[in-house]
């Protein structure tokens, strides 16, 4: 009876108990959280004007605002708040717990406990993305594109064609190694001034793990995915030592594969090359593409995307004649961590781009979901990376669905496609070798750059090493320490040790789609339209508008009913097993 004055007074109840350090908390969090939502702002809008067109004051406004977001994120008062705050947890409700984290991990990335090396790392920072985005690459004399280079290694059956465009799109290592010498240390000494070993610990961190948690996960992917990958590797190489007319090697040389890294093997399946449908000749615009990708979400319950993402975004290659330069890598910014969401994409009528305009769309809507008055800006993330980029290559997958395709209009009525070969297409071009280079090469080189410092005399060796160890894939040449094939791509210098999140994203978007196939739309996986449906769109909104207040393993479970698990990954190309041992009977398997 005693609550009842306050009651009346309309006082909430939860107000009258809150606990002193929760209410410390709370004063201390709106203040970081509208200044870390209005710095954020001012960072991504020169980043983009950094990455959309390259210039020198560009780099220096996306330098000072790099700078500028350290200075407020990297405060030693903050930092030391949050550490007291966070020394009383248990009289702290969950998501106030998870802010006060994130303020710390925000701080890693810029601490102002030493404000020279934060400088210095942003300075060079800024510089490699400058160099890494405004490289030209040259074949035979001549300036080429990423995208050129692209379609030579897709379409080219001459192997010495081929070798020269691979060999050109590794020009850039050399130029952006002596940079990557110096980020090491700047990003590993950024994470030990916040109490972490090192820059990869950092990241680990980030998904609740330590590094030796975070490398027997991926290692335990590629031990339960061996026996399947040693089969599809097996076939690649006969099919693909038939289609140059050489001899059947051991392991693949890196330029018989259509991707410059080897990461994903497309255009080996006859008959399932969806290319031959999404084209200018079919009536495909690079316009048509984007918003047929938007249509996927609109079917599914979500609203159109805001009028400013078509306004602000950058999505198509640069015209003829246009001496900007732009960042060739697709990406979805979400710049006031509002509504100003935006992608920088360089969509061409083709299949490729079609199934990224959905990843890339589908990285906007869940930075929409998660943009509402329940998910304080500090949490206005994915619950871990790697749910960000599991729900886009959940999109991607639809998009190799072949009822799908009939309903988007890609595929006409009547086509008939061997289920197998469908599967062997998925497996090859999203999500086999793509796990090998994921969580083994990629993974694995970056804990031993960072966790390992591993000396400069070794980059390319162990690159490669790590190449033919995981993928079994090797150098068509020898490449000696001069090069650095390992800066060639983007991640490695401007998104650093975040590859293993798209190894996890893998995972997820299959153990994904294998829930809303089974409990929603009652198909088959591999078979598996969602588009038309509002209840997988219900499904989809309910992870993704939790942003990052709750542990990921705890949503995943909550929504699927079942712990993160590659159950659902073996399963789906269990059938492609099967097959890929009848084709490959009395052959030699693997590489060694």
């Amino acid at each position: 009876m005693r609550l009842l004055p306050a009651l009346i007074l309309g006082v909430p109840m939860i107000a009258q108990t809150l606990s002193p350090v929760q209410e410390r908390a709370d004063r201390f969090l709106k203040l970081v959280d509208a200044a870390y939502q209005s710095l954020t702002a001012v960072q991504q809008e020169a980043a983009w004007a950094a990455s959309t067109d390259v210039k020198p004051e560009h780099d220096a406004a996306a330098e000072w605002a790099g700078k500028a977001g350290a200075a407020f994120n990297g405060n030693p008062a903050l930092i030391q708040e949050a550490r007291e705050l966070l020394k009383s947890r248990s009289q702290l409700n969950p998501v106030t717990v998870r802010e006060l984290e994130r303020v710390l991990f925000n701080a890693a990335d810029g601490p102002m406990t030493n404000p020279a090396l934060t400088g210095r790392r942003i300075a060079l920072e800024t510089k490699q993305a400058s160099t890494q985005n405004g490289f030209t690459f040259m074949l035979e004399g001549k300036p080429i594109s990423a995208n050129g280079i692209d379609q030579i290694l897709n379409d080219s059956k001459d192997p010495a064609e081929r070798l020269k465009a691979w060999t050109a799109s590794k020009e850039n290592g050399p130029v952006l190694k002596e940079g990557l010498v110096q980020l090491r240390d700047l990003r590993n000494g950024c994470a030990q001034e916040l109490g972490y070993k090192d820059f990869f610990a950092l990241q680990a961190a980030k998904h609740g793990m330590t590094t030796d948690e975070m490398l027997k996960l991926h290692r335990d992917f590629l031990t339960v995915l061996k026996p399947l990958y040693l089969q599809l590797h097996t076939w690649a190489k006969y099919e693909l030592a038939k289609k140059y007319k050489q001899p059947v090697p051991k392991a693949i040389p890196a330029h018989w594969i259509n991707n410059r890294w080897s990461q994903e093997w497309t255009g080996m399946v006859e008959g399932v090359d969806f290319d031959a449908f999404v084209n200018k000749e079919k009536g495909w615009t690079s316009e048509k593409i984007v918003k047929t990708a938007e249509s996927f979400f609109q079917s599914i319950g979500f609203p159109k995307l805001p009028e400013t993402f078509w306004q602000k975004s950058d999505l198509y290659p640069v015209k003829p004649g246009d001496t900007r330069k732009k960042n060739s890598h697709a990406s979805c910014w979400h710049i006031d961590l509002d509504q100003d969401v935006r992608s920088l994409m360089n969509v061409e009528p083709n299949f490729q781009w079609f199934s990224t305009a959905h990843h890339e769309i589908g990285h906007g809507y869940y930075q929409l979901a998660y943009s509402n008055p329940s998910v304080p800006p500090l949490l206005r993330d994915s619950a871990t990376t790697a749910f960000h980029e599991g729900m886009a290559e959940l999109m991607s997958l639809a998009t190799r669905q072949v009822p799908y395709l009939k309903a988007s209009g890609v595929l006409p009525a009547d086509y008939k496609a061997d289920p197998i070969k469908v599967l062997l297409a998925e497996a090859l071009e999203t999500a086999i070798p793509f796990m090998y280079w994921g969580s083994g090469t990629m993974t694995e080189w970056e804990a031993d750059f960072y966790a390992g410092d591993l000396p400069v005399e070794q980059w390319n060796a162990r690159w490669w090493q790590y190449a033919r160890d995981f993928q079994g894939i090797e150098p068509p040449e020898l490449r000696g320490e001069e090069f650095c094939d390992a800066a060639t791509k983007t991640h490695i210098n401007t998104v650093p040790a975040y590859f293993a999140n798209y190894a996890v994203a893998t995972v997820v978007r299959f153990q994904l789609l294998d829930h809303i196939a089974k409990h929603i739309v009652h198909q088959p996986p591999q078979a598996c339209d969602f588009s038309q449906s509002p209840e997988a769109g219900a499904f989809l909104r309910g992870i993704m508008e939790r942003g990052a207040t709750e542990d990921w393993r705890t949503i995943l479970r909550e929504a699927t009913g079942e712990d993160f698990s590659a159950r659902a990954l073996i399963e789906y190309f269990a059938p492609l097993q099967r097959w890929l041992e009848e084709q490959n009977r009395g052959r030699q398997i693997g590489w060694e």
